[in-house]
């Protein structure tokens, strides 16, 4: 398992679509997240979540005719996987958002391509810092503040601990996309199944003491439901995704997905509940169109090219 592969760090067509369904499967899981805290705590849901997506990709690993390794040095990558991508943010995540709004929370979130473009800068070599490139995560950002709404940051001078914690959540998750290029020549739904199998290994202790949860109640059906449908959907299936992507198109692309989220949450909210598209959305939602184009590069580069190229000459140099 090489430490650092190169990656053709270029989003194709089916990247694009892979990492729009992964946003819609991450925004899918404010829904389930929702329902889930009415009746159970935060890090019960956390390890719901981890453990029932661990159990279901480790299945699957069977049924495909795979087996899961018994390398040591590949399980120890897989816990410091599931620790930078899940155990820290995760945590870091929840007990922020007992402190600041989830508004304010999802904006700072979205500065994790801001860190990772800056760790694969330093940390591999194919994927190397450019002014487009850091131009798009700005204007990224700016569109998920202007979606989200800009009243959201009006709590930022204050619960400075907590607003520190999910920044240090988004730097974990920018730690995680470099560090994950390593999986690269390994299935990612052998790597899926490690890493969630790590994370629920973790989370089980802290569920235990923080939360207790034999002093509470026994959730309804609705609850259930919510909890395997983040943990089928928005865990399994997205970290085989999540793990597709970042084998191909590096870790400064898969990161995009943070950008992409609160889009996807806010489609939903309006197909699935009826909520209404307003204007402020439009204009976010264009801003991370932009953003994203800017960090492809691609349009960039033809735009250039056409500039560039010398125009044809007619005999008398007239039309």
């Amino acid at each position: 398992m090489a430490s650092t592969p190169r990656i053709n760090a270029t989003m194709g067509p089916l990247e694009w679509g892979l990492l729009i369904l992964l946003s819609l499967l991450w925004g899918g899981s404010f829904f389930f997240a929702e329902i889930a805290l009415v009746e159970l705590r935060p890090f019960t849901v956390v390890f719901g979540r981890v453990v029932l997506a661990a159990a279901t990709l480790i299945l699957l690993v069977r049924l495909t005719g795979g087996r899961m390794p018994a390398d040591r040095r590949l399980w120890a990558a897989f816990f410091v996987m599931g620790t930078v991508n899940n155990f820290i943010p995760f945590s870091l995540i929840v007990w922020g958002q007992t402190q600041i709004t989830s508004g304010l929370a999802s904006i700072l979130n979205a500065t994790t391509p801001v860190f990772t473009v800056i760790m694969a800068h330093f940390f591999t070599r194919d994927e190397k810092l450019t002014g487009g490139r850091f131009a798009g995560v700005i204007l990224g950002i700016a569109g998920v503040v202007v979606m989200i709404g800009p009243e959201a940051l009006a709590g930022l001078g204050a619960n400075v601990a907590a607003q520190l914690a999910v920044v240090g959540a988004a730097m974990s998750y920018g730690v995680a996309g470099v560090y994950g290029r390593r999986f690269a020549g390994t299935s990612p739904l052998v790597t899926a199944a490690g890493q969630v199998t790590a994370s629920s290994v973790l989370m089980f202790p802290v569920m235990l003491i923080v939360d207790r949860p034999w002093t509470l109640a026994m959730p309804a059906v609705e609850t259930w439901a919510a909890v395997l449908g983040i943990a089928l959907v928005s865990t399994a299936a997205a970290y085989v995704i999540f793990f597709r992507i970042l084998a191909t198109a590096g870790a400064t692309n898969i990161m995009l997905v943070t950008l992409l989220v609160p889009v996807s949450a806010i489609l939903l909210g309006v197909l699935v509940l009826g909520e209404t598209l307003a204007p402020l959305h439009m204009a976010g939602m264009a801003l991370i169109g932009l953003g994203l184009l800017a960090i492809d590069g691609r349009a960039l580069r033809m735009l250039r090219r056409r500039t560039h190229s010398p125009s044809p000459q007619g005999g008398d140099g007239g039309p």
